[in-house]
């Protein structure tokens, strides 16, 4: 990639969902349109969320650079016209539901679509792994007939997952919040 033309910069390294999304939309709230963030992360989450979170906004993803395990995003501001609204999907079940659902022993398909590493050191019973950025490409492996509800840490990258899923035919999505950060209930553990 050639040489771009950064106006701001943002250290995210070190930090872990949701805070490189919510300190780039701070950001981007300051900057003009045509303006370039760049943005640098540590989590391989980041990858998914801040490319999904400029699509659905309208920001233009301009590319990623990976150099030495940190993530360099580069973010062109757009005119405040050709922004989309945030939407944050509308359909929610919390973690208590899921408990609920769980200890009755009802059928729930659950996906997690947080990083193979997250999930490895715990998931709620039962959960499937699908990080957001393979989501796309893996929905040959879901039914849009099925009822699913979706989690990752905080109910941000699942309530991305769940407007991808309701854009590609899914109609019976559920975010699930808030997450995996405050689930009480059993986990399951991936055992290397």
């Amino acid at each position: 990639m050639s040489a771009i033309k950064v106006d701001l910069s943002i250290d995210c390294v070190g930090l872990a969902c949701p805070l490189p999304v919510v300190k780039t939309k701070k950001k981007m709230d300051e900057m003009n349109a045509g303006e370039v963030l760049e943005v640098t992360a540590t989590d391989k989450g980041s990858v998914a969320d801040l490319q999904g979170w400029a699509k659905r906004i309208g920001h233009q993803y301009i590319g990623l650079k990976e150099v030495n395990g940190v993530f360099h995003h580069f973010i062109r501001k757009v005119e405040a016209a050709d922004r989309n609204a945030e939407l944050q999907y509308p359909h929610i079940m919390t973690n208590e539901d899921i408990q609920k659902k769980l200890k009755a022993g009802d059928k729930i398909n659950l996906i997690d679509v947080r990083e193979p590493a997250e999930y490895a050191f715990g998931h709620m019973t039962g959960a499937i792994s699908i990080p957001l950025g393979e989501l796309e490409g893996r929905l040959g492996e879901l039914s849009p007939d099925d009822e699913y509800a979706v989690v990752c840490r905080t109910g941000i990258r699942s309530d991305l997952a769940c407007q991808l899923l309701l854009e590609r035919g899914f109609a019976k999505v559920k975010n699930v919040k808030p997450g995996m950060a405050e689930w009480t209930g059993s986990i399951e553990k991936v055992e290397s």
